[in-house]
């Protein structure tokens, strides 16, 4: 099984940065591509961004430009660098990775989300 550990939320000013971390553990073989979305009350899922083993990135547009995504494949890790932040872009943020090809039983692919992290953008 997998786990996914994120860190890094909470309250910032409007304007202000906050850096988001997710860390998958557990008995991996390979992952697909790894992602931060968000969701508001009442809203859907979104994707904010998201980056393929090779480094392939693609992020919202409501993002574009302010939030960058970084990955580590040696330690299974993403990072999500948010500047300029804005009110709206208050949510809680969840990691998901999906193309996970397990060391055991059933093998894969899987899919899985992490618990979800808040980010508040207020002053």
């Amino acid at each position: 099984q997998v786990q996914l550990v994120e860190s890094g939320g909470g309250l910032v000013q409007p304007g202000g940065s906050l850096r988001l971390s997710c860390a998958a553990r557990g008995t991996i073989l390979s992952l697909g591509a790894m992602a931060w979305y968000r969701q508001v009350p009442g809203k859907q899922r979104e994707l904010v961004a998201e980056i393929t083993s090779g480094g392939r990135t693609k992020y919202a547009d409501s993002v574009l430009g302010r939030f960058t995504i970084a990955r580590d494949n040696t330690q299974n890790t993403i990072d999500l660098q948010m500047n300029m932040l804005k009110p709206e872009d208050t949510a809680v943020y969840y990691c998901n990775v999906d193309e996970v090809y397990l060391t055991i039983l059933p093998r894969g692919p899987h899919e899985y989300w992490g618990q979800g992290t808040q980010v508040t953008v207020s002053s």
